[in-house]
């Protein structure tokens, strides 16, 4: 009996180190994975702050002005043209 009960402990330890070896090797391939993301996120908030750098330039009031002017020629209304129209409240709106 100690024979047969040696032999199926020392099944169970092989199924217990198989299955030790195939978790770790999945541990190790989510860690790439993790990793490989991790590096994609860093590249794409890189490129987000370019982005957004890229825009302040674009939108920059110097720019819009040269282009309204250059471009679509656009030229500020003389004083006499230009008229101040007060912001309606809320409840007159309706």
């Amino acid at each position: 009996m100690s024979a047969r009960l040696a032999f199926i402990l020392f099944v169970v330890l092989i199924a217990c180190a198989f299955v030790l070896v195939a978790s770790q090797h999945k541990a190790r391939k989510l860690y790439v994975e993790l990793q490989k993301e991790q590096s994609a996120a860093k590249q794409i908030d890189d490129e987000w702050g370019q982005l957004q750098l890229e825009q302040g330039t674009w939108s920059t009031h110097g720019r819009i002005e040269r282009i309204a002017t250059r471009e679509l020629g656009m030229r500020l209304p003389s004083s006499g043209r230009i008229e101040v129209v007060p912001a309606a409240r809320p409840e007159m709106a309706q």
